[in-house]
Parts: structure tokens; sequence; C-alpha cells
């Protein structure tokens, strides 16, 4: 009589299901490499900074982790969220950041965009009454509602100072000097951005760190201040390792010149400084705290950065496909990206510093230039500017601050045709 053998049943899940893109470009070649754009090429795209296009490897990664959510949802966000914590995902998104950012994995908390870092950030550092937060004048409408927020909540105060008068003739010097000067006894955090999007001038945060540890040096542990730093129209364009960069936070959106998933954004932050942040939401990234909440106790240990990415389920395939925007920019080279930027921001610069109708207000000088040229045309206000271009077929706009200028932003997707051609434009509003 045969007797059957019961067979054991595997309960671990599978391995995690990686997207590996097709590597159907050659990222030396300016050309190929807007090939992988959607872009509509009748139009000189110079608002770079705005919303990107997505590259095809980003395209197909938000496809591919799409269609694996739709055929098994519970399935393969278990597999690949819960059940092996140390290989999830969303760990090796992290992983992927950190070799651009420099440090680790476990500095970097993943968010939905720069407005919602900065709030995590901002609500969680416990100002007690009194104390201050210093920014500048300069700060782009969420920076500064954020910093806003925060000072009201905790009855801190808040201060603006100016880095310069002239933005087309700011200086290093001046801009550290003027902000570190103005830090008082009350001072806890110092906000700032990294690049200005309303001039496009460029903060030196490797030296208002320094200057700032000076500072520090001779404060106890709870009173140095925080540098806390807006970075997302420097990250991306300039080369440059957060890690180094001597900021406590730095936050940043991806979905902009990083050319990653609409949604997606990061907090960098140094360990030490993560330990001095509450959390503000749930997180599903982090287990001791729902270990914690299993055991009915308190969360043990300093905070970290997982414990501050916001949960809730969310959209994972934008989250999981942030990391092929970061490979592209590997694949093409920080540095090449960097230069490309430059150079092309420079060539509008050079062109519209001859036109004796047109005003440049952003900065010439090479250590003060990321990817924006803002400008006035005489006689036009800047959104018939930004109009004249579109209908000309040059998408570029007028900056939304008090004080409106015209703006172009020129990024890897545009070649010296695209510039040549806005360049035609304006110089025939004369």
């Amino acid at each position: 009589m045969h007797t059957a053998t019961s067979v054991p049943v595997k309960t671990e899940p599978p391995p995690p299901r990686l997207f590996e893109a097709a590597h159907d470009f050659d990222p030396m070649d300016w050309a190929s490499v807007r090939g992988q754009f959607k872009l509509d090429p009748a139009l000189a795209h110079l608002s770079n900074f705005y919303l990107c296009s997505y590259p095809k490897p980003v395209r197909d990664a938000i496809d591919f982790y799409r269609d694996a959510l739709d055929r098994d949802p519970h399935s393969f966000l278990n597999d690949n969220m819960f059940a092996r914590p140390e290989q999830a995902l969303w760990r090796r998104v992290a992983e992927t950041i950190a070799r651009y950012t420099g440090g680790s994995f476990d500095e970097i908390a993943l968010t939905g965009n720069t407005t919602l870092g900065l709030g995590l950030v901002y609500n969680g550092i416990a100002l007690r009454p009194g104390q201050e937060i210093l920014t500048t004048t300069h700060e782009f409408y969420p920076h500064y509602e954020a910093v806003r927020l925060a000072a009201e909540r905790y009855g801190a105060t808040l201060r603006q100072v100016s880095l310069y008068e002239d933005s087309a003739r700011a200086s290093v010097g001046e801009m550290v000097d003027r902000l570190v000067s103005a830090v008082g006894p009350q001072t806890r955090v110092l906000a700032v951005t990294w690049v200005h999007s309303n001039f496009g001038v460029v903060l030196p945060i490797t030296a208002v760190s320094a200057a700032l540890a000076a500072v520090n040096r001779d404060r106890a542990p709870e009173d140095q201040v925080l540098l806390v730093v807006d970075g997302v129209h420097g990250f991306g364009v300039l080369d440059e390792d957060v890690a180094r960069m001597g900021c406590d936070f730095f936050a940043a959106g991806t979905h902009k010149w990083m050319l990653g998933p609409h949604g997606s954004g990061i907090v960098w932050g140094k360990a030490a400084s993560w330990a001095r942040i509450r959390p503000t939401i749930p997180s599903l990234m982090a287990r001791e705290p729902a270990n914690a909440w299993r055991e009915s106790r308190t969360p043990a240990g300093p905070v970290q950065a997982a414990w501050v990415s916001p949960g809730g389920f969310l959209a994972y395939e934008h989250i999981w496909a942030i990391a092929e925007a970061f490979r592209f920019h590997e694949r093409i080279g920080r540095a090449r990206i960097a230069e490309r930027i430059l150079a092309l921001n420079g060539a509008l610069k050079d062109g519209l510093a001859q036109m004796s109708h047109v005003r440049l207000l952003s900065p010439r000088a090479r250590e003060l230039s990321a990817g924006f040229v803002c400008f006035d045309v005489e006689g036009i206000a800047p959104k018939e500017v930004a109009l004249r271009l579109r209908q000309a077929g040059v998408i570029a706009n007028a900056t939304p601050y008090a004080r409106s200028c015209a703006r172009f932003s020129a990024g890897i997707v545009n070649s010296e045709a695209d510039i040549e051609r806005a360049l035609a434009v304006v110089r025939a509003m004369r």
C-alpha cells in the first residue's frame, strides 16, 4: 500500500523583484540622452526647474511596479515592503540615493516633495518659547511658510535677513558674513535655500556651515544652531555631496532636477540631528515604532531617518522607481551633468548680457551659478515676456515673487539650438 508523504509548504517569501532598466542609450551623447524623454520636440523646454518629464528608465520602472501591484497587490506589497525588512524595496531605494548624497542609507527619509520634507523637519524640532528661527528674505513661499508655521506652533520668533542688495553682484563673503553675523543668542534654527529661485543665486552652504560651526562651539548641545537647507534647485544640478556640506538637514523633491517620479522627495540628515527630531506622521518604514506599539511601550533609542518617513500606503510604484532616476544620473555622471547645465545657462547669460534692453539679474560668477537665468526686458512685464516666448515655442516663465522677473532654466534635455532660439526671441523684443 502506497502512503502519501506530506510536502512541507514554504512560508519564506520570494526574493525582491527589482526592476532592471534596459541600457539603450549612450550617456556620453547629449542627443541620445535627450531621446530618453517624451518632451515635445517642437518646443524649446527652458523651464526644467518646474516638474520633470520622465526619462525612459523611470517611466519603465513605474510601469513595472504598477503592473506587479495590479496583478497581486497583497503579495507584491507584503513581500517587498514588510516580509523582509532588511531587503525592503524602500531600503534599496535609500541605498541608491545614498551613493549620490554620500553618507549612508539610514540618513535618508523618503517624502513626497520638498515642502513635505521641510514641514516634517521644522515641526519636529522642539523649539522653546523665545527661541528663534533665522531665515532670509530670499525664501520661496513653501519654505518661508513652513518656518512661519513652526515658529507659531512653538511660540518661537521668526527673523529674516537679506544676503545681498544686487543679486547679479552677490559674493560668497558678503552672503556668509551677513547670514552668520545675524545669528543671535536665541537663534536655534538657521533656515536657508541652496539655490534661490527668485534670482538664481547659489548660497555657499559649505562655507555657511563652517562659519556656523565656530558659533556652535561655544554653545550647549540643546542651544546649538541647526542648519536646515531647502536644496531642491541644487540637487541634481551641482556636483556636491550633500553629506559633506555640513548642514543638519537637507530637503529636496526628486521630481525636478533629479528627474524622478512625481510626488517623490527626500530629507537627508545627520544621525545626531535626526535624534533631535520628533516624528510627525507614523512611519511604515521603521520597525521599532511598530514593535513598541505591539508591546505597549514607548519606542526605544534615538529617532532615525526612517521613523520620519511618512507612513500610510503610498504610490509605491513611484517611491520604488526613485532609484532609477538616481541610476540615470549615475550613468551620465554627476560632474558631466553639472558642467552641461552650467554651460547651457552660462550661454543664456552671456547672450542676454549683450542685449541693451535686458537687465540680467542672475550672477555670472561660476561659483554662484546653477540652473536659473533671471532677467528683465525693458518696458515689458515678466508675464508678457513669458507669453511671447511661449508663442514662439520657447517654454519659460515669470517668477511668482513680489518682485517678479522673467526666468529661463536650461537642463540636460536642452541643446545649443534651444539656447539660440530663446535668445533670438528675446532679442526681437527690443
